[in-house]
C-alpha cells in the first residue's frame, strides 16, 4: 500500500511550447494531477527543476559565470517554480507548504525534515525548492534526497515518455521499452534515468524510481494504484 510519494517534475515541462518561462495551462494541469493524489489520501512531496529559467551547468559553460554561481542561480529558479506550483495548488483549494533549502523566509519555510514530515502527516502537500542548497548537485539528487528523508515509498520522475527505453524512442522506431532495470544496470550502462548520484542514493536507500509520462492524464494515480504497464521501474 503506497502511502507517501515524491514526484519530480522538470522545469522544462513547465515551459510548454515556448521553451522558457511558465505556461500556466501546464502549471494548472500538473497541479490537478498532484491534487488527484491528494484526494486519494496519498501524502505528496514535490520537487521541480529550474531548467525553464536557467540551468547552472549551461550558465557556466563559457566560463563567464562560475559553476557555483550558476548552480545557485539554478536553485533560485527552482524557488520561482516552487512558488508557482504552490499558487496553482492553492488555487485548487489544496493545503500546501513551500520549503526551501536556501533560507528566504518571506517566500517559504526553511527546510526542516521534521516539520516537512509533520506537514505531510497533517494532509498538506510539501513543495521542496532550492535543490539541496549546495552547488554541484542536480534537482534529481535533491528529489532522491528529499524522498529518502521523508521516508517516501517511491519517487516518481514525471517525464515526456512513458518509461525507460534502450535508445531514444523519439529517434528510433525500434526502441524497446524496459519495464524494469536494476540500479546497477542504470549506473553501469549509463541509462540516463536520473544522474548517477541520485541513482546511487536511491540504491543505498532501496527507493524505487518510477519513470512515467506526465502528460497522460491520471497516470500518477494509476501507477500508485499498481498499473506498472504505464511506466518503468528502477529498483
Amino acid at each position: 500500500m503506497i502511502k507517501r510519494v515524491l514526484v519530480k517534475f522538470s522545469g522544462e515541462a513547465l515551459a510548454g511550447k515556448n521553451g522558457y518561462g511558465i505556461d500556466t495551462q501546464i502549471l494548472n494541469y500538473i497541479a490537478n494531477e498532484i491534487k488527484e493524489l491528494f484526494d486519494n489520501d496519498i501524502e505528496v512531496g514535490v520537487v521541480v527543476g529550474g531548467g525553464n529559467i536557467i540551468r547552472g551547468v549551461s550558465a557556466a559553460a563559457d566560463g563567464i559565470i562560475k559553476r557555483t554561481s550558476g548552480d545557485y542561480m539554478g536553485m533560485l529558479a527552482t524557488v520561482i517554480n516552487g512558488v508557482a506550483i504552490q499558487e496553482a495548488l492553492e488555487h485548487l483549494n489544496v493545503d500546501v507548504r513551500l520549503q526551501t533549502a536556501i533560507e528566504m523566509k518571506e517566500i517559504g519555510e526553511s527546510f526542516i525534515i521534521r516539520k516537512a514530515i509533520r506537514h505531510l502527516e497533517k494532509g498538506r502537500i510539501v513543495v521542496f525548492a532550492g535543490g539541496t542548497g549546495n552547488p554541484y548537485f542536480t534537482t534529481d539528487t535533491a528529489a532522491t534526497l528529499r524522498a529518502s528523508e521523508i521516508g517516501a515509498d517511491m519517487i516518481i520522475k514525471a517525464t515526456k515518455v512513458d518509461g525507460i527505453y534502450d535508445k531514444d524512442p523519439a529517434k528510433f522506431d525500434d526502441a524497446i521499452k524496459l519495464s524494469e532495470i536494476s540500479y546497477d544496470q542504470a549506473l553501469t550502462e549509463h541509462i540516463k534515468v536520473m544522474d548517477d548520484t541520485s541513482i546511487a542514493l536511491a540504491k543505498d536507500n532501496s527507493l524505487p524510481i518510477i519513470v512515467c509520462d506526465m502528460f497522460k492524464k491520471g497516470n500518477l494515480l494509476a501507477i500508485i494504484k499498481g498499473d506498472m504497464s504505464l511506466c518503468s521501474v528502477v529498483k
